[in-house]
């Protein structure tokens, strides 16, 4: 049954859950009476239920937007690869390196970044990102002259700085403000939100900067490019600024209360050398680590270089690549969505980590041979296959790593997660790159497809210890009063 209750005095409206339950149905005092359960830690649930408030939702919204506005930048310069060398006057690894500064920077940024999130929390570390990314964005506004490509770098490089305030924050944002029925869900939206953005640079360069053969012209739609960017940017930062939120006023869920209670226990608050600590020696954990750092990895070098494998066997349909990185993203928010809500029906997260793996796996097979078919259609419904579950399988891996790491802050190992993905993608994209221009896009997509397998073994052999979920459970024989 569905029932409405009000936070009391706030005039919001909120919905009450059993305190322990993994169902997120909600139920009257009445009904709870002689149902209550000590929670996780040993401590009674509140009288009134676990409660998650309607404002969550506009906090996740207003992520996702913040979210993309900073990944649709990644891809902004690789996407139109061959105007921009031919505008600045630069050879294409530098247009490369343009994508890459975002993994580069964020692997020595990824401890210094989870500590800030514990030490300040969603809101402010979310506000730091917001307006890096501006500031950035603002930046590449005056890089618009074929000389100026270190200013248009500089930009870049900001807001790839920023990303650090934003890739660990979905699962740390679920966790604080959806109840356990939700939270998987709430965690595929929230990075729904990085994949929009990617969506989003992939099909808006190529229609903004298409590839006239005046470089005035292509410098003019590059300014209106920028100051599109940077105005969107700016009206973000106003809209975080005003409405951002850090928590909610009480727990959505027994294991984000345990959580709470542990943070603020001085006695029993573990530091976050000793959180770090704990993740690195956390079997279960390393074998994801690098599973998902393979997966993601792969997708960086696929998007990377999807512009010059494209044009490899389409010349002159620059566009079309852009449309076909599209497709792989929007056919990757449907795959999150999907595992989102396969997660938070079953909680079988293995078992759904592990065929989303694999069929990640066998999509990037299918997509390898494919390419030559000469008919580009082809390449739309391969890309868009291998996309819904490689991309699809992002959110998939953070809620594992939540689970497997419970009860350490959700940042922390979601940050692990991203670095791992970061520094494999710096390496597949540079190995790609020379596989691509040596021996060709068959050897370089057949490597990728390889090391799918291997990531897929390793997946098969992480046992599954939801540690979260357990912590949602009431101990057994413990009862108490609600």
């Amino acid at each position: 049954m569905d029932l409405k209750h009000s936070a009391g005095g706030a005039g919001e409206n909120s919905e009450t859950f059993i305190a322990t339950s993994k169902s997120t149905d909600m139920i009257t005092p009445k009904e709870k009476e002689g149902k209550g359960v000590k929670a996780a830690g040993g401590h009674n649930p509140p009288a009134e239920g676990y409660k998650v408030y309607a404002r969550r939702w506009a906090v996740l919204i207003l992520f996702v937007f913040y979210s993309s506005s900073n990944a649709m930048q990644w891809i902004q310069y690789t996407i139109i690869n061959n105007i921009i060398t031919r505008y600045y006057g630069i050879s294409d690894k530098w247009v490369d390196w343009t994508s890459m500064i975002y993994m580069i920077l964020y692997i020595p940024l990824i401890f210094p970044g989870s500590w800030f999130l514990d030490k300040v929390g969603l809101r402010i570390t979310a506000l730091v990102g917001i307006v890096g990314t501006c500031v950035g964005a603002w930046i590449k506004v005056f890089s618009v002259d074929p000389s100026l490509f270190y200013v248009s770098f500089i930009g870049q490089s900001i807001v790839a700085l920023a990303q650090v305030c934003i890739l660990s924050l979905p699962a740390r944002l679920a966790a604080v403000w959806f109840g356990p029925d939700q939270v998987s869900s709430a965690t595929s939206v929230g990075v729904f939100g990085n994949q929009l953005g990617v969506a989003v640079g992939f099909v808006l360069p190529p229609m903004l900067v298409p590839n006239s053969p005046d470089l005035e012209t292509v410098g003019s739609d590059l300014q209106m490019m920028f100051y599109l960017v940077a105005g969107l940017t700016s009206i973000l930062l106003v809209l975080m600024v005003i409405f951002f939120q850090d928590k909610p006023p009480t727990p959505p869920s027994a294991a984000q209360e345990a959580a709470q209670l542990l943070e603020s226990s001085g006695a029993e608050q573990v530091s976050f050398m000793q959180s770090l600590k704990n993740l690195m020696t956390n079997r279960n954990f390393i074998f994801l680590l690098l599973s998902y750092g393979i997966n993601v990895g792969v997708f960086y070098a696929i998007s990377t270089l999807l512009n010059p494998v494209v044009l490899k066997y389409y010349p002159g349909h620059e566009v079309d690549a852009g449309r076909i990185g599209l497709s792989i993203v929007l056919a990757g928010m449907l795959g999150s969505v999907v595992s989102g809500i396969v997660l938070d029906k079953t909680h079988k997260f293995k078992e759904t980590t592990l065929a989303v793996y694999a069929l990640s796996m066998v999509g990037m097979w299918i997509f390898t041979f494919t390419l030559d078919t000469g008919h580009i259609a082809v390449v739309y419904l391969t890309a868009s296959l291998l996309g819904f579950f490689m991309t699809g399988y992002l959110p998939v891996g953070f809620e594992f790593g939540a689970e497997l790491t419970f009860p350490e802050p959700e940042g922390t190992s979601s940050g692990l997660l991203n670095a791992s993905a970061q520094t494999f993608g710096i390496c597949f994209t540079l190995f790609y790159s020379e596989l691509f221009t040596t021996f060709g896009d068959i050897a370089a997509n057949i490597t990728m497809a390889v090391m799918l397998i291997v990531g897929t073994i390793i997946t098969a052999i992480t046992q599954s210890d939801l540690r979260r979920q357990n912590a949602q459970v009431p101990a057994s024989g413990q009862a108490g009063n609600p």
